[in-house]
């Protein structure tokens, strides 16, 4: 049960919108701001199982970029939840502010007795990936961590998205590079803890095992404005099922609801 809410997390981290095989289109003004802090509370049924935290902050740290942001993702277990199990992990990503790619990323895991990380060095120029475990290379020209995914994502020019296409992502975890495929349902109106929000509706690629049914499916919320803020996550799982929402947003770049160029009509 908690395993599964941390998955989600996880996933939800990396749920993106992207183009297999291409360079993928992006918006040049950043759907985001140093300050924006976003929380999220999961909930397995009606239970309050985890809450988590993203964060944006101008990087303290040069790389060969003008400007750099420092991307922070952590998430815990609730004290309830910490009795049996216990989850403390946290990402942090550092981007290029102008492509919003990755230069160097962190992974500090500590779930139960277990303890792992992972350092990762990016080098776009020559399409490689340094990890724990060697250096990889990539086919793709843009290839992202698990944090630095989700923050491009926000900045995808969607202006002609259709329902029913599906994309797809490349991304570096756990010393491997592989893909995402996610399918874009439509616009739907949802309520959230912070008002009832025009949102695009996306389906992001689950595998079946242990933790989710064969009929499992993956929804995702995304604001229909120019913050682009992922505001729900819902799956099915064996037994229930698990909901990611936002609890609260501070410092955005834009009002809620104000459309921009490259949102979806």
């Amino acid at each position: 049960m908690t395993k599964s809410g941390v998955l989600l997390i996880n996933l939800f981290l990396g749920l993106v919108f992207f183009a297999q095989g291409q360079t993928l289109p992006f918006l040049k003004e950043p759907a985001f701001k140093a300050g924006e802090e976003l929380h999220y509370r999961l909930r397995y049924g009606v239970i309050s199982a985890a809450v988590g935290t993203l964060k944006v902050e101008d990087s303290k740290i040069k790389f060969s970029s003008p400007h750099s942001f420092h991307l922070t993702a952590r998430g815990q277990t609730s004290k309830a939840f910490s009795v049996f199990y216990t989850v403390d992990n946290r990402y942090d990503s550092y981007i290029d502010s102008r492509t919003f790619l990755p230069h160097y990323y962190t992974e500090n895991i500590r779930e139960g007795n277990y303890r792992r990380t992972d350092i990762v060095r990016f080098d776009h120029r020559n399409q490689t990936v340094q990890g724990n475990k060697g250096t990889f290379k990539s086919q793709s020209a843009q290839t992202f961590d698990l944090l630095s995914a989700y923050y491009f994502s926000r900045n995808l020019d969607l202006t002609n998205v259709k329902p029913g296409q599906s994309f797809k992502m490349t991304y570096f975890l756990n010393d491997e590079i592989a893909t995402l495929g996610i399918e874009y349902i439509g616009i739907e109106s949802i309520k959230t803890p912070i008002g009832t929000l025009e949102c695009l509706k996306f389906s992001p690629e689950i595998t079946p095992g242990r933790i989710f049914r064969k009929d499992s499916r993956l929804y995702l919320w995304v604001t229909n404005d120019g913050n682009r803020i992922p505001v729900k996550a819902q799956v099915e799982i064996l037994i229930g099922s698990v909901t990611l929402e936002l609890a609260d947003a501070e410092g955005l770049k834009y009002p809620l609801g104000e459309k921009l160029a490259g949102v979806s009509k």
